[in-house]
């Protein structure tokens, strides 16, 4: 199950970037934009079946500032 920690305070229609926790806190999952200029994934290097995503720095600044 998964819980929401922060989610894109500019979002209009519930489907935008968000940062969710795993119950057991042990790790996140991190709904974002996916990156698809190949200059930036050439520099990224990712391993088969890994993928990045691109998320507005206001998600990940919430839970943090949630988190003082």
């Amino acid at each position: 199950m998964l819980r929401k920690l922060s989610g894109d305070p500019e979002c209009r229609n519930g489907t935008c970037p968000t940062l969710w926790g795993t119950e057991d806190a042990r790790n996140y999952v991190v709904q974002g934009y996916v990156i698809t200029d190949p200059e930036l994934l050439a520099q990224l290097d990712l391993p088969e079946g890994e993928t990045a995503v691109l998320v507005p720095a206001a998600v990940l600044e919430e839970y943090f500032r949630a988190q003082r």
